[in-house]
């Protein structure tokens, strides 16, 4: 299945790798490696995440990747990746589309 990044996710993988790298530009992309490389498995196994509570909707999913939440929707045709949040942070009340 076909995984979609929402220019959210995007921004926040771009956020995450500034933060990161003002210590360590090698452990920056290591990180954004991992979570990025989190897209192969839902692109296989788009069901293999646990339903995000805070949604209520089944179709909203996440996957963990060290201490971050890769929040996604799974829709007929493709994966749609919304966000990736630090997990010691709330979540938003809505999700980007």
């Amino acid at each position: 299945m076909k995984v979609v990044w929402a220019r959210e996710a995007t921004r926040h993988l771009t956020d995450i790798y500034e933060y990161i790298a003002r210590d360590s530009q090698r452990y920056a992309k290591r990180m954004v490696d991992r979570i990025t490389s989190r897209s192969k498995q839902i692109s296989k196994f788009p069901e293999s995440g646990q339903i995000v509570a805070e949604y209520h909707d089944p179709a909203v999913r996440e996957v963990l990747e060290g201490p971050y939440r890769l929040i996604y929707r799974t829709e007929p045709s493709r994966v749609v990746v919304l966000a990736v949040i630090h997990s010691a942070r709330l979540l938003p009340r809505e999700l980007p589309e």
